[in-house]
């Protein structure tokens, strides 16, 4: 099966569809018969909150949701039967408020709390406050969470339980000066790790000493904000490798099994963009060497839930155990920077076959600067492999979400790529197929005319369009006895000479002398167009169009800026001043929403290149901003704690 994460900054899988085994048809039956709970609080947020009360209703369980202040008119607020407000936005203060959650057990009478994943779904201290008031936590016992939770114990518990483990040092680290002395010992380059860390926060690779003093204090930082604890491990970083994990699951009776493996390879800052099951790199030996590993290390720690045990695997198959997630492991991980607003309008391709989309949001819904920014988790399956990546790609192209930005584009370009297609993959992929940062989908020649022509004939049936009102005429912007129109149409800066006429709902377009015919419904009140270009498919969506000829249409992922005019209105368009440019060598701007963590330099201070300015926290990633020349400090516009928006100006130079 495949599966993307989508979001503002979304993951991708691929595999098989099978069918279910008798045990699977007789638990699903039973699932709608049981009721082991009369009301269940979900103490967590967005699209798995939103899952689990989806679940007990289908089981007749009630449900009670939390929430933040911000979140009061989130989806899984008006899902559930109650709903109690935790806490302001920050998650210190609502989802990780652990004094104000049994508060609101206590009040609602909830018998048991379902964590999602994050947030207190592996807090022991929570697990145990649970106990005490004779409240059921669904997931494993304190025991398994305080082993498996914790990196540093954990490693510890998997070299007992004979499980291949990574070389470092298995304490905590004091300070970065220790740091930069294990780092030397275990030898560059190394790994940061948050010791209750997980999905990417408070990690960082280092390749020298000084790497290792920054990685140190903004994985401390992160973890911190993110977990509570700001402890840190160091090992050795097995470079180029994959990424794969094994679901496990075990009871109260000693018993665990592995279900097969995720392939989560493709990564950026150590989060998983592209997931697939099953991965085509394993052999069946080493995927039951994998499994078995998994299993004895569940038993080790008397593990009784669902949970993930993930290795690092190298070119020669050999693997080393990561870490386990004490839980089913289903986080947004997000690629790019992250976009907050609120989404004006959205469409789930739910339409088309194979398709199944997991979220927590709907139109109007608000995307914050306080938690992860997942919009939805967008998963297709098919008879194979090929089947499956060409529904994701169809997916992708039907999914419509206006307000915010995403990386639908990114994802598009993964699973179209070559080397993902061979399954040469790591997770060093994004940075080796894109060094310089991923800028969208390159345009053959054929695709560059594809699109040419439907921007065209997009211009042409609005201004048809135009001519009429309330079945009037009106005054035409184009006299409507004009046979052809003739356009100049400019894209990635270069002009493109067109010549467009229509015949119903086929438009005949002459690019740059290529002839195309472009057919369609034409419905233009539909986010979505369906469009044949001599016999090829696509699926686009003008996102955005301007009076002055400006243009937006997403397209193969993509969104294309396209400038048409008239041959004549272009003319006249000569003689027309351009705005200039703002010189932005002198400024530091925020690249994306978020909080100013910390301020590095004051009016007067000298920088040089590549210095660090100011840290911002941005959906609970540590990002360190840096001048982009050597100068002097000429203001500063921002200190410690202030919330700051997407090109916000922080510092200027001189």
């Amino acid at each position: 099966m495949a599966g993307f994460w989508v979001g503002t900054a979304p993951l991708v899988a691929a595999g098989r569809r099978g069918r279910w085994p008798p045990q699977q048809l007789m638990l699903s039956a039973a699932l709608r018969t049981l009721k082991t709970f009369d009301k269940i609080l979900v103490a967590n947020r967005g699209e798995i909150a939103c899952r689990v009360i989806r679940t007990c209703k289908k089981m007749g369980i009630k449900t009670v949701a939390i929430h933040s202040d911000v979140d009061a008119s989130s989806v899984h607020v008006k899902m559930a039967d109650e709903a109690v407000c935790v806490g302001p936005a920050p998650t210190s203060k609502s989802y990780l408020n652990m004094d104000a959650i049994m508060e609101a057990i206590k009040k609602t009478r909830a018998q048991a709390v379902h964590p999602g994943y994050g947030f207190l779904s592996e807090n022991k201290e929570f697990a145990r406050c649970l106990a005490a008031e004779d409240v059921v936590f669904i997931g494993p016992d304190t025991h398994a969470i305080q082993a498996m939770g914790d990196k540093i114990e954990s490693k510890l518990l998997a070299k007992k339980a004979e499980v291949n483990t990574i070389p470092g040092f298995d304490g905590v680290v004091k300070d970065a000066e220790e740091a930069v002395r294990i780092a030397r010992e275990i030898g560059y380059p190394v790994m940061i790790k948050a010791s209750a860390g997980g999905g990417g926060k408070g990690m960082r690779i280092a390749w020298d000493d000084e790497e290792t003093r920054d990685g140190f204090r903004l994985s401390s930082q992160e973890a911190a904000s993110s977990f509570g604890d700001d402890r840190l491990l160091i090992e050795k970083f097995i470079d180029n490798p994959r990424h794969i994990e094994i679901q496990v699951l075990g009871d109260k009776h000693g018993n665990a099994l592995w279900l097969n493996e995720r392939e989560c390879s493709i990564q950026r800052r150590n989060q998983k963009v592209v997931e697939e099951a099953p991965s085509i790199f394993l052999d069946a030996e080493t995927r039951r060497a994998m499994g078995e590993q998994a299993v004895a290390l569940a038993r080790a720690v008397k593990y009784s839930s669902a949970g993930t045990v993930e290795f690092l695997v190298d070119s020669k198959k050999n693997f080393y155990f990561l870490e386990m997630n004490t839980r089913l492991q289903d986080p947004y991980k997000s690629f790019g920077l992250p976009s907050i607003g609120r989404l004006s309008q959205y469409q789930e391709p739910l339409h088309l076959p194979g398709v199944r989309v997991d979220s927590g949001i709907q139109p109007g819904s608000d995307i914050s600067i306080y938690y992860d920014p997942m919009i939805s988790k967008l998963i297709t399956y098919g008879s194979d492999r090929t089947e499956a990546l060409k529904r994701m790609a169809d997916a992708l192209d039907n999914y419509v979400i206006r307000g915010v930005t995403h990386n639908i584009a990114l994802l598009r370009e993964v699973i179209i790529n070559s080397r993902f297609v061979k399954g040469d993959i790591s997770t060093k992929f994004l940075s080796d197929v894109y060094p310089d940062g991923f800028k969208g989908h390159m345009l053959t020649k054929s695709e560059k005319n594809q699109l040419l022509a439907i921007a065209s004939s997009l211009f042409v049936a609005f201004q048809l369009r135009a001519q009429h009102f309330q079945e009037n005429s009106r005054m035409p912007v184009i006299k409507p006895d004009i046979a052809n129109w003739e356009l100049s149409v400019k894209l990635h800066d270069k002009v493109h000479t067109v010549v467009a006429s229509n015949n119903g709902s086929v438009f005949s377009v002459e690019v740059d002398g290529s002839k195309l015919n472009v057919t369609s419904t034409w419905n233009l009140a539909s986010p979505l167009l369906s469009v044949s270009v001599d016999g090829t498919q696509r699926t686009v969506q003008c996102l955005s169009r301007e009076a002055g000829g400006n243009m937006s249409i997403q397209f193969l992922g993509t969104v294309y800026k396209v400038n048409i005019l008239t041959r004549l209105a272009a003319e006249l368009n000569k003689f027309m001043l351009e705005k200039v440019t703002e010189d932005t060598s002198s400024v530091l701007r925020s690249p994306m929403p978020g909080v100013v963590v910390a301020v590095s330099v004051k009016p007067g201070d000298a920088v040089a290149e590549g210095q660090e300015i100011c840290v911002i926290e941005a959906m609970k990633m540590q990002n360190s901003m840096t001048a982009g020349k050597t100068g002097t400090v000429k203001s500063v516009h921002c200190q410690a704690g202030d919330t700051v928006g997407e090109g916000d100006l922080l510092v200027e130079l001189e």
